[in-house]
């Protein structure tokens, strides 16, 4: 069963709380997204590690309940 987007953002502000979060439903499926997640935390990590720290958030579910992501990371300014 395909993820909400409301649950994929949920899941990922959980474990990076200072993260601004953009999900968007790219194909109408509710099964391929993009998402865009913005956090002064990132700040000193490499592109990969932000990738990863992403990914953790959401656990096991990529490649299942998640079908595809396009994921998007950057480090907040301010």
């Amino acid at each position: 069963m395909p993820m909400a987007a409301d649950d994929i953002a949920a899941l990922i502000r959980a474990a990076i709380p200072d993260a601004e979060v953009e999900i968007t439903d790219l194909a109408g499926d509710g099964d391929h997204y993009a998402a865009r997640v913005v956090a002064k935390s990132f700040a000193g990590m490499s592109r990969v590690a932000q990738t990863r720290a992403v990914y953790a958030a959401l656990g096991g579910r990529m490649g299942g309940e998640l079908h595809a992501l396009q994921l998007t990371t950057a480090i907040a300014q301010g």
